[in-house]
């Protein structure tokens, strides 16, 4: 449980950081594209879209990890383990989707717990970053 905890701790950080750069990118970025104000909407949308799909990612090789290589537990379900599962889990988890047709088993437990408040933590993060870009970008003289 401490290794879970610690892999936790460091996906944290690094979705934070994957999204701080994204982030950061389109505020320095968007001034300066030349295109019409609501089609940089468009360019902050696919950009949190990959940013966190990156971040799913990153948590869907935790999950295989910790349970391939050190028996952390499973991911128990109707269909068998695979990489594509433990993506699809980690995008269910991070959206706090939570079907229920996969569930964790184990200490992985843990990390499936931090990564629906990290993944509400940073959409919640881009929504809010959206709506700033969308006060700059789409006022009344935009195009």
């Amino acid at each position: 449980m401490p290794l879970v905890a610690l892999i936790c701790a460091l996906l944290v950080v690094a979705t934070t950081l994957i999204h701080y750069e994204a982030l950061r990118a389109l505020n320095y970025g968007l001034p300066t594209l030349r295109i019409a104000g609501r089609l940089k909407l468009v360019v902050v949308i696919l950009v949190a879209f990959v940013a966190h799909a990156a971040e799913m990612l990153l948590y869907a090789i935790a999950f295989y990890g910790l349970v391939v290589w050190l028996g952390a537990g499973e991911l128990s379900g109707n269909t068998p383990f695979s990489f594509a599962n433990c993506l699809y889990f980690s995008a269910e988890t991070y959206t706090s989707l939570g079907f229920g047709d996969l569930a964790p088993v184990g200490a992985v437990r843990l990390l499936a717990g931090i990564e629906a408040l990290n993944g509400l933590l940073l959409i919640g993060w881009s929504a809010s970053f959206t709506y700033l870009a969308m006060e700059r970008f789409w006022g009344p003289g935009s195009q």
